[in-house]
């Protein structure tokens, strides 16, 4: 079930990206992500405004405090707890939000005056004459408390040790909240705002993709021009000059396609011309009554132009096998030495009819190798190819012969096909790899496709085709032919 279940999954469509999607996510993700921190960040600084003037009132009502009492004290030093004056018990009366609490303690931590309630702080190296803040409880109420250590009177010290007011939070909290709802409303009406003005801006920038889709849709299947890459956004040049570069291969690959079908159509046309003529021919004699022997001829004309349009059509669909780029995207292993030798042997009755020694020199069947990767059939078809043309151009009495020679160090297997025939001239050695391109002079029936067959399997799988002359002592004497050897290099794959 689980393996049902993977198989399921591996073949459920993919879901097609979109950029404009892509694009808006980076650009929205970070501002949703960000709005977030900028709220908290409001809230820390929002708490912090609204704690400085309160402290500010806390510290210069401690300062008045202990100025006060100390004034108390100089008059009544027996009189404890000590009475604020009435000035000062006003201000500490506070409003209807907010409670204050006050604290006077001496050295020896008698409270001289004001709440008990306040607790004293722990750390008790404060710096004398300054203001210090710290956050605490009174009555289970969280509560603000500015404590100040009063500076010695000159001549003498102070009777006071430590002066405490505290004040609950609400007033603070209030105008935090007030300094949060001024920042943070607004955001809600510009969030939205900024996600359609970035909606927006990215709608009008991909618009030139939008048309450029819009001129390549209108195209008609035969327009193969280049795309003008002045009217595409810059940052889809690189693009667009890509596709005219494919449109450009395609161009020349249906040009190719073209000439080669009017090509074929041309070189198919005179063995069937001939072909329907003699039958023609053939239908006359019989309907006058002719000899037999006319007939005969006829019958074996026409016997002849149907065995070149089979030739001529075998050729062509090798051709076509042979220019499939899906067929030759798989890759198998093969032995060129196995592949030479079943090849030598099925041509072996035609070398017969033309009294013609073919061979075999090389690697037997089996023998150890380098290993080549490509297409067997297609190698096989050249190796035909190649040994039937050396057939077709040596006359009677002559030699083919089929060689294989691998490389001692492994990288690199030769096939060599050599004949003692007419030799091709060096001027017209890249000429006859053309379809349906014919050496003048020669009297030799073919179709002028098996070589150009040839070229076009080599440089599927990677390899070189060579041309020489199979004379190699110097100029050729009087009588003798040159020959050809066409040498076939394959480069050996690489192990692992």
């Amino acid at each position: 079930m689980r393996l049902l279940s993977s198989v399921r999954r591996s073949s459920a469509p993919r879901e097609q990206r979109s950029l404009f999607g892509e694009i808006l996510d980076w650009m929205l993700a970070p501002l949703l992500l960000l709005w977030p921190m900028s709220v908290a960040l409001t809230w820390l600084v929002a708490q912090n405004i609204a704690a400085r003037p309160y402290d500010r009132d806390l510290a210069q009502l401690a300062r008045v405090i202990s100025r006060q009492l100390a004034l108390e004290l100089a008059d009544h030093p027996t009189d404890l707890p000590v009475p604020l004056p009435e000035p000062t018990a006003v201000l500490l009366r506070g409003d209807e939000v907010d409670k204050v609490y006050f604290q006077v303690m001496d050295g020896q931590g008698r409270l001289l005056a004001g709440d008990g309630e306040i607790p004293v702080p722990v750390d008790e190296s404060l710096p004398v004459g300054e203001v210090v803040w710290r956050d605490a409880e009174v009555f289970s109420e969280p509560v603000r408390v500015a404590m100040l250590r009063p500076a010695a009177e000159a001549g003498g010290s102070s009777p006071i040790a430590l002066v405490q007011v505290a004040e609950t939070q609400g007033k603070r909290s209030r105008l935090a909240t007030e300094i949060i709802k001024g920042v943070i409303l607004p955001q809600f009406v510009i969030l939205p705002v900024a996600v359609l003005l970035v909606w927006f801006a990215l709608a009008r920038g991909i618009a030139p993709l939008n048309e450029l889709q819009q001129r390549i849709r209108r195209r008609e299947s035969h327009d193969l021009s280049p795309i003008d890459e002045l009217e595409a956004p810059e940052e889809v040049a690189p693009l667009v000059r890509s596709i005219n570069d494919l449109l450009g291969r395609l161009d020349q690959s249906v040009g190719a396609q073209k000439h080669f079908l009017a090509d074929a159509a041309h070189q198919l046309k005179t063995p069937l011309a001939g072909l329907r003529m003699q039958a023609e021919l053939a239908q006359r004699e019989i309907d006058a009554g002719g000899d037999a022997q006319t007939v005969r001829r006829s019958l074996a004309q026409i016997a002849l132009s149907s065995q070149r349009a089979a030739h001529m059509v075998n050729q062509l669909l090798s051709m076509a096998r042979a220019e499939d780029e899906e067929q030759s995207r798989r890759q198998l292993p093969f032995d060129l030495a196995d592949i030479a030798t079943e090849t030598v042997q099925d041509f072996v009755p035609k070398a017969l009819d033309k009294r013609i020694d073919l061979g075999y020199e090389g690697p037997a069947p089996g023998d150890p190798m380098p290993r080549l990767m490509g297409q067997p059939l297609l190698v096989r078809e050249m190796v035909r190819n190649l040994v039937d043309n050396a057939l077709q151009y040596t006359p009677a009495e002559g030699t083919v012969t089929v060689r294989v020679v691998p490389d001692p160090f492994g990288q690199v297997v030769a096939l060599q096909v050599e004949d003692n025939g007419p030799g091709i001239p060096s001027a017209e050695r890249e000429q006859v790899f053309q379809p349906f391109y014919r050496a003048l002079g020669t009297d030799v029936d073919g179709s002028g496709l098996g070589l150009a067959i040839v070229k076009e399997i080599a440089e599927r799988h990677g390899a070189t085709v060579d041309i020489e002359n199979a004379w190699s002592g110097g100029p050729v004497p009087p009588g003798e032919r040159p020959g050809t050897v066409f040498t076939v290099r394959f480069t050996a794959a690489r192990e692992g």
